[in-house]
């Protein structure tokens, strides 16, 4: 048993060996398509450069190109993208060199944090007021269909520095409005601030539904942005918050900043809305059209009239896919959860045949900062397809009028999901590969050399005994990588590195415990089969009482930790569980087979 468990983290360990390969990765965007086709361009333009490729790979519509060097990978890709231009990223990216015949049979080697691989890391801050205002606007259309399907009459509602402000002709309708309303929005605090005859109902959220909209906010966006990064094939992202307004994504193995930004795609959201057909060309042109309506460019060209009232708001799309009709003719369909369904249903009943617009909203940093020091944003909005609504929609729909890449396009934007609130890049760093290989080096040299002493150590102390527990402790540092390797998950950083520095420590703590107890066993006047059995059983509470509690500890680090610490913790468990096999059952193994059931006077200990 321990022989097959230690084989089998042998062999999950050996990729490990073989290293990365410095690699270009081709990704399309913007509706454009990676095949067969791009990757004979793609090697055709490494050939006339006298780059020599060493593997050519295109899987999941992702075009991984292996180069010899450094030198060699940017020269290929500023080839690259300069001949496929503005429609694919180009990225440098680090590829295991892992035979294919290993990775036929699962192995594959440890994934490496930023800090050994090299990447790009941002911290992003979510615009917070932006959440509050959409809700609020969301609120405010809310209480007019309340209002109107209770047929209380209202003057008008509005968006003041006080909070939603409602205003009656008369002390009645307020009355019955607050009544009313205050059952359906638990979550609103309202107050009457009527003066003389005018009539007005205050409406405030309340500060636990605030909180609740921070929060929201701020985990959609991390899905939203985690959705988009993997769609865009980024190898091994990191996207998690850090505290109550910012996220940190991390994207290991890409060197440019500036493809990064654009791999991360625009910080945007989409809203469905009906085209006001009573406003023609002119009144379009002249500005002339109703207050409820709204004028937008079109990403086709040209301008269109959108009613101002949102139908519905991506946040609620479950997945999209282009397709084609029965003509063969591009379209997006469209899944939305059970909540959009039922909306979507309720506002398209009554608009059969005629325009819908999908809006594309983006935010962009436009280098200036607000009063109160956060970034300041600016809003870009266009149309990017108007498409006749053919039937009552419910959860399953699809958009018309559109061309193949802009079918592909929408499709990734509506899956990758709906920023609810628009996020800025208040920090960036890139970390180079060079200061992540000398992280390792560094962190390789530590190790080896503590290990040295660890091992020297014990076969002077303990002898023959020391050489079995230096056997274990070999054994448990490559469980170490296998089982790292192994789960998929797992990311080495070089804390996690300090954590296997310090299994070695742990690990040969447990067979000092051991010897020891056997040779006070001995000098007790035990038999040496006695003084073997004894200190193993004595010694193994104490063992267990360290390692659980450690364990323990480790556990929580990895719970309410981030990034690195959780590196460190997710190393030291799997080095506690792997360094007490080898302590307690791995030498016990050993020693029963070198000295159980023989007659022995003296231990080589």
């Amino acid at each position: 048993m321990v022989m097959i468990i230690i084989a089998v983290g042998a062999f999950y360990a050996i990729p490990n060996l073989f290293g990365e390969d410095h690699a270009v990765q081709v990704v399309a965007t913007r509706g454009a398509e990676v095949n067969v086709s791009t990757q004979t361009q793609v090697n055709e333009i490494l050939s006339t450069k006298g780059i020599a490729v060493k593997r050519s790979e295109l899987e999941d519509g992702q075009l991984l190109v292996r180069v010899a060097n450094a030198d060699q990978q940017l020269l290929a890709k500023e080839a690259i993208a300069e001949s496929l231009g503005d429609k694919f990223i180009v990225a440098l990216n680090l590829a295991p060199a892992t035979p294919q015949w290993l990775e036929s049979l699962g192995g594959s080697p440890m994934k490496l944090g930023l800090d050994l691989r090299g990447g790009v890391h941002f911290l992003m801050e979510v615009d917070m007021s932006e959440a509050i205002r959409k809700m609020t606007e969301a609120k405010i259309a809310d209480f007019r269909t309340d209002l109107r399907s209770e047929k209380i009459r209202y003057s008008g509602i509005r968006q003041s520095a006080k909070g939603i402000e409602v205003q009656f002709r008369d002390a009645e309708n307020l009355a019955k409005a607050e009544r009313f309303l205050k059952t359906r929005s638990n979550d609103m605090v309202f107050s009457d601030i009527s003066s003389g005859d005018n009539y007005l109902l205050l409406a405030n959220m309340s500060e636990v539904y605030l909180k609740q909209i921070k929060e929201e906010a701020l985990q959609q966006n991390i899905t939203t942005l985690r959705n988009r990064v993997n769609e865009l094939g980024v190898a091994e992202p990191v996207v998690q918050r850090q505290g109550a307004e910012r996220i940190i994504v991390e994207l290991p193995g890409v060197q440019d900043t500036a493809r990064a930004k654009d791999i991360l795609g625009a910080t945007a959201s989409i809203e469905f809305h009906m085209v006001d057909e009573k406003a023609d060309a002119a009144a379009i042109a002249s500005g002339r059209i109703a207050a409820s309506s709204q004028i937008y460019e079109r990403r086709q060209g040209g301008q269109v009239a959108l009613q101002k009232a949102v139908m519905l708001t991506g946040d609620h799309i479950q997945g999209a896919q282009p397709s084609f009709d029965e003509y063969s003719r591009p379209q997006v369909s469209i899944n939305l959860d059970a909540k959009g369904g039922s909306i979507f249903s309720n506002v398209t009943k009554d608009n059969i045949g005629k325009p819908m617009a999908t809006l594309f909203i983006e935010y962009k940093d436009n280098g200036a900062k607000n009063p109160d020091g956060s970034v300041k944003m600016d809003k870009i909005e266009e149309v990017i397809s108007v498409a006749t609504i053919q039937a009552r929609l419910g959860r399953n729909f699809v958009i018309t009028g559109l061309d193949h890449s802009e079918a592909q396009n929408l499709a990734l934007l509506l899956r990758a999901g709906a920023l609810i609130a628009p996020v800025s890049i208040v920090e960036e760093r890139t970390i180079g590969p060079s200061l992540g290989a000398e992280n390792i080096e560094n962190g390789v040299q530590a190790m080896i050399w503590g290990m040295a002493v660890v091992l020297i150590f014990m076969l002077v102390y303990y002898r023959g005994f020391g050489l079995i527990a230096n056997l274990a402790l070999t054994a448990n540092l490559v469980m170490v990588v296998g089982v790292m390797s192994m789960i998929p998950g797992a990311v080495l950083t070089l804390p996690g590195i300090a954590g296997m520095v310090l299994t070695v420590g742990m690990a040969v703590d447990g067979n000092v415990l051991i010897y020891e107890r056997i040779r006070e066993e001995l000098r007790a006047g035990r038999s040496v089969q006695q003084a073997i059995h004894e200190g193993y059983g004595n010694a193994f509470s104490t063992i267990a009482d360290a390692n659980i509690t450690t364990f323990m500890t480790a556990l929580i680090l990895f719970a309410v930790g981030t990034g690195a610490v959780k590196g460190f913790a997710v190393t030291l468990m799997i080095g506690i569980a792997t360094s007490m096999f080898t302590a307690i059952v791995g030498t016990r193994s050993i020693v029963n087979a070198m000295w159980g059931g023989k007659r022995v006077k003296k231990l080589s200990i």
